[in-house]
């Protein structure tokens, strides 16, 4: 895949002025936005993107023969090519646009023919978008949940995921960047493994597309979701990747206009992947804020940013190493710029509200990863999780939060 062309140079301060809800104050303070995992802020060039479709050549796609309706599809479809690109698919009909990353997931899930017994090997660390839909499977069809354990930092053992994979597996389904501990797996190397037995991988990579680079033909993944929102896009927008042969066998996942060929009284034929699982109207307007932001994030020294993340990520994690009444959660070396961690004697809600009265936001709870949480022996945690438009200093103010609210819980 060809490197796109840098534009300009990072430049942090520069960068946060594109994004024009950085410059709030929250309760008097300066906002220090640390729940990029949930969802990250949107720069001026998703916005304008949007507001300028809207403004200027909206339409319904595909079926039109006006200007507008032609504008509006060439626009959408740019859209899936800039995916396509992005993650580095063979061709665009690899690509369904989808309402998000949850729904890509379930797509696939109502696709597998499973029978009573047949096995899906899961991780502990999943999201609950990885993890519910399988027990659909379960309650419904009488699938099997296989689950792999993983080490304090996230890390997997190929060895116990090999010995999972057996004559009954149906997919392999695993995230390619825990969402509460950062890790990332070995994808290459579990698509392998699940290959040679004649096992499909389906790979989430919601938190994965924006930390890192994703090539879905060098893993060789069979399927492979992620979201808009979290990448510097919209909500209601999502990606699922799939292997052209494998689309084509799948049958539909909603009914209704565009997924059809033909519909006749006594019958229906469906149409070609990507189109056979965009029923009726799809999110046009967030599709083209998805290309927008791809565009806006191609254009930055990628490699920049992530040595800037893995700063933010090493400088938080060495001040909450330093403290002896915070629990760190997961420390792998090349983990993603998520920090999760536990105050001694305090209900992660209460941190978090007391660092939101200084103007710090992060995220508390179980972040939708139960099985994670009883893992490690929790019930929920706080979670500050970095962007590209953080600074050292949001560190060091989430840090000073972060005793304050100790004081105060104390």
């Amino acid at each position: 895949m060809n490197a796109p062309l840098i534009k300009r140079p990072f430049d942090v301060e520069a960068l946060r002025a594109e994004f024009p809800i950085l410059s709030r104050q929250v309760h008097g303070r300066p906002l220090v936005y640390l729940d990029n995992a949930a969802s990250a802020q949107k720069p001026e060039a998703v916005i304008e993107a949007m507001a300028s479709a809207m403004r200027g050549s909206y339409a319904n796609v595909h079926r039109g023969l006006h200007t507008l309706a032609n504008e509006t599809t060439e626009s959408f479809e740019a859209a899936r090519a800039s995916v396509m690109r992005f993650i580095n698919a063979p061709s665009p009909e690899c690509i369904v646009f989808t309402k998000g990353g949850t729904q890509a997931i379930n797509i696939v899930a109502a696709g597998v023919d499973v029978q009573p017994g047949d096995e899906i090997v899961l991780s502990v660390m999943e999201h609950h978008s990885n993890i519910v839909p399988w027990h659909f499977l379960r309650e419904r069809k009488g699938a099997v949940l296989r689950w792999l354990d993983i080490d304090d930092d996230g890390g997997i053992d190929l060895a116990a995921l090999d010995a999972l994979i057996g004559p009954r597996t149906k997919l392999v389904a695993m995230t390619h960047m825990s969402n509460v501990l950062g890790a990332r797996t070995p994808a290459a190397e579990i698509a392998s493994l699940a290959h040679a037995k004649g096992v499909k991988v389906l790979l989430d990579g919601c938190q994965a597309a924006v930390h890192g680079r994703v090539d879905v033909q060098a893993v060789d993944a069979d399927f492979y979701a992620f979201t808009g929102h979290k990448l510097y896009g919209p909500t209601g927008i999502g990606v699922l990747y799939g292997k052209r042969d494998l689309l084509a066998a799948m049958p539909p996942f909603e009914g209704g206009g565009e997924m059809i060929d033909l519909v006749e009284r006594e019958r229906v034929t469906y149409n070609e992947p990507p189109h056979r699982f965009e029923a009726g109207t799809p999110p046009i307007i967030e599709a083209i804020g998805l290309g927008a932001a791809i565009a806006w994030y191609e254009s930055q020294d990628r490699a920049a940013i992530e040595a800037h993340e893995a700063a933010l990520r090493d400088r938080a994690m060495a001040a909450l190493r330093a403290i002896n009444w915070v629990t760190l959660h997961g420390a792998a070396p090349d983990k993603g710029a998520i920090v999760a961690f536990s105050v001694d004697g305090a209900h992660p809600h209460d941190v978090a509200q007391i660092l939101d009265r200084q103007g710090v936001a992060v995220r508390a709870g179980h972040h939708c990863a139960q099985p994670l949480m009883q893992r490690l022996g929790v019930t929920a945690t706080a979670r500050a999780s970095f962007a590209c438009y953080n600074r050292l200093d949001d560190v060091d103010a989430f840090i000073e939060a972060l005793h304050k609210a100790r004081k105060l819980l104390s």
